[in-house]
This record gives structure tokens, sequence and C-alpha cells, in this order.
């Protein structure tokens, strides 16, 4: 009678971890960490911040959010790639470590195709140029006719080479034809607190980190790269409508994890994605920041990927831009 007691308890043991989330067998109690390779403040803290919580809910285990900042954005890609791939370390990668660094720093110390798998895209924002109030321009073409009536005068702070506020920067530089001064930071925050602070004229950056400090008047909107005005600033002039045509540039972001994580794991961290990103809370916070959800199978954002690092080599090389 015992015998069969313990054999019903081990068999509904096993029924219960049959149906068990692939990330709660690897231990409910563990935390998985969200890597934000930039410091607090910036596009990709804000919309960490924004899931974290939510992916915590349905994966039924802590998500916290680690910001190891530094070097555009590859420190912190360095770190995910050389995690154990448990499932317990999840990168937030972007345009800036993932499409654009590689193409212009050598030795980022890490191979985006050997080093990570591309799990789902999240979400999506317009670059915006934002200045202090004190730079005597309000529209791109006075800002141009500024930089080229004082070259190298005229600065601007970004998330540090190799990012896409600095990439932003030189491919402004290189279609407005002017000279501005490059003042790398750990992470786009930190620069947006020192423009804030006057302590440096512009910032290239994606809208989620500026949008509060243009609504508040801490700061100067000049123009916003994308095809069309963003509902979140709906009085801001596109580059395109400014005399830019050429100059669009959306800031992307998703999921990566290091290349040997199991699959099933990955799969339900897409799932799970896919299911925040539809919460009426979630996209309230993303139409007040300025983000977009994206969609797509890990296929389609793989190759979305490919495509988006070759435009960026392509663009690197005719710009000569290269990393200080």
């Amino acid at each position: 009678m015992v015998a069969r007691i313990v054999l019903l308890a081990l068999c509904s043991l096993a029924t219960m971890l049959a149906k068990t989330p692939a990330y709660a067998q690897a231990g409910a109690e563990k935390v998985i960490k969200l890597i934000v390779p930039f410091g607090p403040g910036g596009g990709t803290d804000i919309l960490g911040r924004i899931i974290a919580p939510k992916l915590a809910e349905r994966l039924g285990q802590p998500v916290v959010v680690e910001n190891r900042p530094g070097a555009g954005g590859s420190i912190g890609a360095r770190f995910t790639a050389q995690s154990a791939p448990d499932g317990l370390t999840v990168m937030i990668g972007s345009i800036s470590e993932i499409g654009i660094n590689p193409s212009v720093n050598p030795k980022v110390g890490y191979d985006v195709w050997r080093d990570f798998s591309a799990v789902t895209p999240l979400a999506s924002s317009p670059m915006i140029l934002v200045a202090h109030p004190s730079v005597p321009v309000k529209t791109v073409k006075e800002l141009i006719a500024l930089a080229q009536a004082r070259p190298g005068h005229i600065n601007y702070g970004s998330a540090g080479g190799g990012s896409g506020a600095h990439m932003a920067a030189e491919l402004f530089r290189y279609l407005a034809k002017v000279d501005l001064t490059h003042i790398p930071y750990k992470g786009v925050g930190p620069a947006v607190a020192d423009l804030v602070g006057g302590q440096v004229q512009l910032v290239f950056t994606t809208l989620p980190s500026a949008v509060s400090f243009v609504k508040g008047g801490q700061l100067k909107a000049i123009a916003m790269a994308s095809t069309q005005r963003a509902p979140a600033l709906p009085e801001v002039p596109t580059f395109v409508e400014s005399g830019l045509p050429a100059y669009v540039m959306e800031y992307w972001y998703g999921f990566f994890v290091p290349i040997a994580t199991p699959k099933e794991m990955q799969t339900r961290l897409e799932a799970t994605a896919r299911e925040v990103l539809r919460l009426p809370d979630v996209l309230a916070s993303f139409d007040k920041t300025g983000l977009v959800p994206m969609s797509g199978t890990p296929q389609e954002f793989a190759t979305f990927v490919k495509n988006d690092m070759e435009r960026w080599a392509a663009v690197v090389k005719s710009a000569g831009i290269k990393v200080e």
C-alpha cells in the first residue's frame, strides 16, 4: 500500500514537472538578468524597466535589469556572450552594439552570429536631435549654418564610440558637411543629463530618453530622424522636412541570448515577450515614451538584423566613420 502511494506520488510529480515551463525547470528561485549595455536613463534602460516586471509575472521568477555600460554597448554585449547559456542572461540588444559597433570597431570582442541567438524584436524608436536651450538655433538649417560658421566649436554627447547616438551624429555631420566635436559617455542617459545641465550642446538620442525633457522645456527639439512626425512630439519636424531627405534612422531593440541557450528556453522567452508587448499598460507606456512595438519570428528578426548590419557597414565605409 505504501509502495503504491509512493508510486502514485512520483507519477504525479513527474506529470507536474512535464507541464512546468522551461524557465521554471531551470529554477524558479533563480534571477534572470536583463542586461542593458548602457547606463540608466537611456532608451534601452527605459524599455527594460517597462517590460521586466511583466516578464517576471509570466515567467514565474525574478527579472532584474542589470546595467553594464561602456564602449558603445560592447561591454554589456561581451558580458552576455561570455555568460552561461542557461537562460538566466538575456540582453536587450540594439542597433548600437549589434547593428553598428562591429562595423566601426573590429576589437569589440564578440561576433554577432557566432556568439548570440536573436530571440525576438521588441520595439523601435526614431532618433531625435535635442539641444540645450542656450544653443542659438531652432531649426536644422540654422544649426548647419552655425556649425559651418564655427567649425569644431559645436559639440555633442553620445552613448560612446560606435553607439547609435554616435553614428546618428556622424551621419548628420557627413550629410550636412559640418564639423562637430564628439564627447563620448557610458550611455545616452548621462549624456542627456549633462545636456540638461549645459555641459554639452547637442545630443542625438532615442525619443524615450529625451521626450520628458522636451515636454518640460529643459531641452529644445530640433528634428526627428524618421519619415513621419512622432505622435509623442507631433510639433517636432523630421530631418526630411528640414532639408536632409537622406537622414532617416530608426533605433531598434530586441532580445539576444548566448548562442548555446536551449531552444525551448528561447521559444518560451519569445512567446512571453509577445504577450507582454500586447498588454494595454505596456502599450500606454510605449506611447508616452515614443516606443513602437515590433513583431516578427526569430528568423525574420535575424534577417532584419543582418540587413541592418550590412546597411550600416556600407554607411560607415562611405562616410569614413571611425571610433576614436
